[in-house]
């Protein structure tokens, strides 16, 4: 009898939803999955669009993003446009008939990631967020050994996310864009602390140090879980590049040097009875994570590892957050 040769793979096809600077991290993932291909951008200049299309090697460019949206060789859209464009985008993505991964920060209300969630289960279509790390070798290790008992109860998790923007014109800067350090870069912490503790705090203090663009230029909290466990954390855009994390438990810790951007130098050290010991997980290119889990729950209809419920802890505790820092008071988280 012939040999029945298995059907190849469906491959997904990715539109990008604007030119922007973290495109260059997603889009070799894309192109070295088995399972999708990078088919189009857009952005709201033509010109624009083909320059990039021309530099990436990008099939086709389209000059709005309602053109890429109503192209139907499209399945998945990566949208990376500035933090307060992203409920609008996504919610037209999905009802276009495209599913989205969202770069992070989700939304910046928790009214909007509602909105999102109940748009992505009207449609049908996958819709979730764009946490690399959180797919990682190396958090996977980390929450694997807290479950596995290696530093007992986690009790406490503090973790810093600063650098210096040196740019004088960035969106990052813009407070009607949803800018601001806790936007861009404290949400890392915020969310490592939710994934530890499986869920969001129920209160927040936070305190901001403002920035002459009118966003947070840095910003500290302490957020309180329920059982008595804490996390404090700090972010900032006007520092040295600083980024580590302590998960400390009631008989051990575990350090993580490079948290949100691991890498090969990256350190996992796991402190039993006054002693370190080095934990060693798989290197895996950053972003690949994130295209593959939403491949999977595409393709193979698995949960995305970063929840729509994941996202709306994320966006209640910045809210709570900033509104803390706004009124000098702690406040619950909804």
């Amino acid at each position: 009898a012939l040999a029945v040769k298995p059907m190849p793979a469906k491959k997904l096809r990715w539109g990008l939803l604007s030119t922007a600077r973290i495109n260059r991290a997603v889009i070799p993932p894309i192109r070295a999955s088995a399972r999708g291909k990078l088919a189009a951008v857009a952005s709201r200049d033509l010109a624009k669009a083909e320059a990039y299309a021309n530099e990436w090697n990008i099939p086709k460019a389209y000059g709005s993003y309602e053109a890429l949206l109503a192209a139907n060789d499209i399945d998945v859209v990566y949208l990376s446009l500035p933090n307060g464009l992203h409920a609008e985008w996504a919610i037209k993505c999905v009802e276009a008939g495209k599913h989205v991964l969202v770069e992070k920060p989700f939304a910046l209300t928790v009214a909007d990631v509602d909105k999102m969630a109940d748009a992505a289960k009207r449609t049908g279509k996958v819709m979730a967020e764009a946490f690399m790390y959180r797919h990682h070798p190396q958090t996977l290790k980390a929450k694997e050994l807290i479950e596995n008992g290696a530093i007992g109860e986690a009790l406490l998790v503090r973790a810093s996310f600063t650098f210096n923007l040196t740019r004088t014109v960035d969106v990052r800067l813009d407070p009607t864009l949803g800018g601001g350090s806790l936007w861009d870069v404290g949400c890392y912490p915020i969310s490592l602390a939710q994934y530890i503790f499986d869920g969001p705090p129920v209160e927040a203090v936070g305190w901001q140090t403002p920035d002459p663009t009118g966003v947070d230029g840095s910003f500290v909290g302490q957020l309180r879980y329920s059982g008595d466990r804490f996390a404090q954390f700090d972010c900032g855009l006007r520092s040295p590049f600083r980024t580590c994390a302590e998960i400390v438990g009631r008989s051990g810790t575990i350090t993580l040097t490079q948290p949100f951007k691991p890498d090969t130098t990256s350190k996992l050290i796991l402190r039993r009875n006054d002693a370190d010991e080095i934990i060693s997980a798989p290197d895996r290119q950053l972003y690949e994570g994130e295209v593959e889990d939403l491949h999977d729950a595409i393709l193979n209809g698995a949960s995305p590892r970063v929840s729509l419920a994941d996202s709306r802890g994320h966006v209640a505790t910045i809210v709570a957050l900033h509104e803390s820092a706004r009124t000098g008071k702690p406040v619950q988280v909804s």
